[in-house]
């Protein structure tokens, strides 16, 4: 019987190679070296992409530089429209457009910016021209009431300090009066709230529809409890701080009624009655 045990003299039985590549390590390596030929495949197309795309970046910033350095688009002429009470000079000035910079160089936006700082000027557009002009083009503000601090100055729909009215004028609605120095003269950047209450008032007055807004010669807004109003007779007419569109017509029916010329004076602060003062004699 076989023994398990061999002598010396039996045969020696071949023993493994242990570090024969079985299959799956021989796979390993032909898959990696698939992966490797496929990114140099990749990398081999992808190569003109990159140097088409270099190029074109390159062809970008030749001709950048080129439209500015190119004398052919520098600035030669620059246009101001729709000024009329604002000087060109002045929208120049603020424009800050040096003759002989690029066209294509300079920010539109800023420039309509510091333009429309100018408190006259509502709004500003700046469009470039080619080859050589700038047009600016500005909205002016309109004058629509007087405001009375020392001196007569113009003021817009919204309450901006436009300047000082330079000549005597007769205004369509009544002056507003009653505003600090220190108001007016942060109405060049804010209009202050008495300016805006005063504004909202004449425009009650016009929304009437009457000859009332044309009775009323000034509107005085130093008074914390409401305006005080002051018609072209010289009658003083007390209004509350609020609801005055009511008050209005009720004041359209007393100046109708009252034709005394000894009332000095009108109180309609309240709802239910109206007050009359006469002059001393």
């Amino acid at each position: 019987m076989p023994s398990g045990l061999g002598s010396p003299r039996s045969r020696v039985a071949r023993v493994a190679d242990l570090g024969e590549r079985s299959a799956f390590v021989a796979s390993q390596r032909v898959g990696t070296d698939r992966r490797r030929a496929r990114r140099r495949a990749r990398l081999r197309r992808l190569l003109p992409l990159v140097l088409l795309t270099a190029a074109a970046w390159f062809a970008v910033a030749v001709f950048g530089h080129w439209l500015l350095t190119t004398p052919r688009f520098k600035v030669a002429t620059v246009d101001v429209r729709g000024a009329a009470r604002v000087p060109t000079a002045r929208v120049l000035a603020a424009a800050a457009v040096d003759p002989g910079t690029s066209l294509f160089s300079l920010d539109p936006r800023a420039i309509a910016g510091r333009v429309a700082a100018i408190p006259e000027i509502r709004r500003a557009d700046v469009v470039r021209e080619l080859p050589d002009r700038v047009v600016i083009t500005v909205e002016e503000r309109r004058p629509f009431t007087l405001v009375h601090a020392g001196h007569l100055h113009w003021l817009d729909e919204e309450g901006r300090l436009l300047g000082a009215s330079p000549e005597a004028v007769v205004p369509q609605v009544p002056v507003v009066s009653g505003l600090s120095d220190e108001e007016v003269a942060s109405m060049r950047s804010v209009p202050s709230p008495k300016a805006r209450a005063a504004i909202a008032l004449i425009r009650a007055l016009l929304r009437t529809g009457s000859a009332l807004a044309a009775e009323i010669s000034e509107i005085d807004m130093s008074r914390q409890d409401g305006p005080l109003l002051y018609t072209v007779d010289g009658v003083e007419v007390r209004l509350p701080a609020e609801e005055w569109e009511e008050q209005l017509v009720r004041l359209e029916g007393v100046l109708t009624q009252v034709a005394d010329p000894d009332v000095r004076a009108v109180d309609l602060r309240f709802r239910d009655q109206v007050i009359l003062q006469r002059r001393r004699s």
